[in-house]
């Protein structure tokens, strides 16, 4: 079984910065990337940033120069540093990873999400 827990959200004003966390725990084989989606009241879930394992990043173009994407290998661990928050990045934030447990092939599996809530 495989858990994704994540922590860092909370209530800031725009202008203001924040910083995810999110670890992998379980039956891990190996990772094969992570990253963050968000999701915001009344729209679809959306990519934010992922990161491979061999540390290969990508954005969405409306947090590019604001956000930094960063893991840890040894902790099957994923951060995201975000500078510069505007309202409209208020959303649940979630932690996602392609990950491989020994013996099945890769899944996607997602963390619980957690509230960033950005106040103008």
């Amino acid at each position: 079984q495989v858990q994704l827990v994540e922590s860092g959200g909370g209530l800031v004003q725009a202008g203001g910065s924040l910083r995810l966390s999110c670890a992998a725990s379980g039956s891990i084989f190996s990772i094969n990337a992570m990253g963050w989606y968000r999701q915001a009241p009344g729209k679809q879930r959306e990519l934010v940033a992922t990161i491979t394992s061999g540390g290969s990043s990508n954005y969405a173009d409306s947090v590019k120069g604001r956000f930094t994407i960063s893991g840890d290998n040894a902790k099957n661990a994923v951060y995201l540093q975000m500078n510069s928050l505007k309202p409209e990045d208020t959303a649940v934030y979630y932690c996602n990873a392609d990950l491989t447990v020994a013996g099945y092939p890769s899944y996607d599996y997602w963390g619980q999400g957690t509230q960033v809530t950005v106040s103008s």
